[in-house]
């Protein structure tokens, strides 16, 4: 559950703070990924995708010793 404290009246900072901690978490992404039916098919080729690009970004940042 996420939890902003809004301190005086500052409600801008407070949403800002607000988006910022969702899209942390990831539920933007989940909105959008949920906005339409995905066939199964479809689904298992995007994570797929998804896990080859986080294996390429790790293997980048890996250290070559």
């Amino acid at each position: 559950m996420v939890e902003i404290k809004v301190r005086g009246s500052n409600i801008e900072k407070a949403i800002k703070d607000l988006k910022i901690k969702l899209s942390k978490e990831g539920v933007f992404k989940e909105l959008k990924k949920r906005r339409f039916y995905e066939k199964p098919s479809v689904k298992e080729k995007r994570k797929r995708i998804e896990a080859r690009k986080a294996r390429m970004k790790a293997s980048k940042f890996k250290r070559h010793a």
